[in-house]
């Protein structure tokens, strides 16, 4: 083991300390009989590459029947004006507006049968699997992202666990990046702001003052915490450190900082300008999957964020020409580089939105809200992929074959993250044990 050291407290005059003198020691003691080859394998064996997500959440509800669940055979009314293209997967056809996904479907999983919707215009049950109103009083069921903030905690402590992504939009519910529920604030995601990034560097502080603050809050929270009954204490000091690791490290800012990345390798994502369709929905930032790779790359277990304004009233097919075009270029570029990157086994995509719409094309050629199935792709993550999961009826109704439920989906990704959703139930604020979810995980694809 190799230690970098930061500010000398005492050690031997070639600035080692005896902690460190004593681990080189034994590592020479035993040279005779192992060699670097065999340390490396041993480390090896012994830990494993951190598990993520990457949670693409399509507000305003896609519609099914014209991304992945094609009806070329049903009336005219119903099917639409868009045609089925032939992917890399025999048997396997999707919308002519995902051309780039066609060419690597063997890297993707297609659910056509999602069912359990609301019916709401949210984000909340793409993030948690569980209705709004289940435990409202209590703040609701916490996100993916809380539960693994939770549970499994930070990669790096200078990187959040949880970041989101989502870009505020008029329509708020269509920006919501994820609620911690009961667990509280201190397990809730990081929120980069544009102008904010700049609070996060230091300008004319040093490392050693932040320290000397630090010492001198954790003196006042220790005393606070000793009056504190509420447990509002614990989340505070999250927050504290989170912001003192975050000030006094590069790794997450220069994760957020695309100027980094090759020319040609932005140009692969673009930057889904321009915005049009957005109305009170998010705009199509194709950079956000490019800066949600480079945040699972610096250690974040999960990344969430808005993509588009999918609620299509009116002009359905224009919006998803344009949406869908866009949400090709990015999506595929995104698994493209994990894969290119070796972390695609380690890295679950999954993009999806709150319902479907309407099989019945409305007078102004648009689709309405359609709880009763809806659709979802997905990659990476070590599951089985080139495939399709369900099907609805010819007319893309209901699920009538394999309907799978969102909190199956969920289970499937917390299972993916390394946490068994069977086995984890987690302690809300009255103390008792609440389950992450009540459906078991996607066999198909697990």
């Amino acid at each position: 083991m190799l230690t970098i050291l930061g500010r000398s407290n005492g050690g031997f005059c070639d600035r080692v300390n005896r902690r460190s003198f004593l681990r080189i020691g034994a590592l020479a003691t035993g040279a005779a009989t192992l060699n670097l080859a065999d340390v490396f394998r041993a480390e090896a064996g012994q830990s494993s590459k951190p598990k993520s997500v990457i949670n693409i959440f399509l507000g305003g509800g896609p519609p099914h029947q014209d991304l992945w669940d094609l009806k070329p055979q049903a009336p005219s009314e119903i099917r639409g004006e868009f045609r089925p293209i032939d992917t890399t997967v025999p048997g396997i056809q999707i919308c002519e507006v995902f051309p780039r996904i066609a060419s690597m479907m063997e890297k993707f999983a297609i659910i056509r049968s999602v069912v359990g919707a609301t019916g709401q215009h949210d984000a909340w049950q793409c993030m948690t699997g569980w209705p709004a109103r289940e435990l409202q009083f209590l703040g609701g069921h916490p996100s993916i992202g809380a539960v693994a903030n939770k549970i499994l905690g930070p990669v790096d402590p200078s990187v959040p666990a949880f970041v989101g992504l989502a870009e505020k939009s008029q329509h708020v519910p269509w920006s919501d990046p994820g609620s911690p529920g009961f667990l509280g604030q201190g397990f809730g995601c990081f929120r980069p702001e544009g102008p904010g990034l700049a609070d996060m560097r230091l300008n004319g502080v040093t490392v050693e003052h932040l320290d000397d603050r630090k010492a001198l809050l954790s003196s006042f929270d220790r005393m606070r915490r000793d009056v504190d009954a509420s447990g509002m204490m614990s989340g505070i000091d999250s927050y504290n450190r989170l912001a003192f690791n975050v000030l006094t490290s590069s790794k997450l800012l220069e994760a957020l900082d695309l100027s980094k990345e090759p020319a040609e390798v932005r140009a692969r994502y673009g930057d889904g300008k321009p915005y049009q369709f957005q109305y009170d929905g998010a705009p199509t930032v194709n950079e956000q999957l490019l800066m949600a790779r480079r945040l699972v790359e610096a250690g974040v277990r999960c990344v969430s964020l808005s993509y588009g304004r999918w609620d299509s009233h009116g002009q359905n097919f224009p919006l998803v020409r344009d949406h869908g075009a866009k949400l090709d270029q990015c999506l595929s570029a995104l698994v493209e580089d994990l894969n290119y990157r070796g972390m695609l086994n380690d890295v679950t995509v999954i993009a999806w939105g709150e319902f479907g719409r309407t099989p019945q094309i409305n007078k102004d050629a648009g689709r309405d809200h359609w709880p009763k199935v809806s659709c979802a792709i997905m990659a990476g993550g070590g599951m089985t992929t080139g495939q399709v999961i369900g099907a609805t009826n010819r007319w893309g109704e209901f699920a009538e074959q394999r309907p799978v439920h969102f909190q199956e989906v969920v289970a499937t990704l917390y299972n993916n993250l390394g946490i068994d959703p069977g086995s984890k139930p987690i302690v809300d604020q009255a103390g008792r044990p609440q389950p992450l979810v009540e459906s078991g995980i996607i066999r198909e694809l697990v």
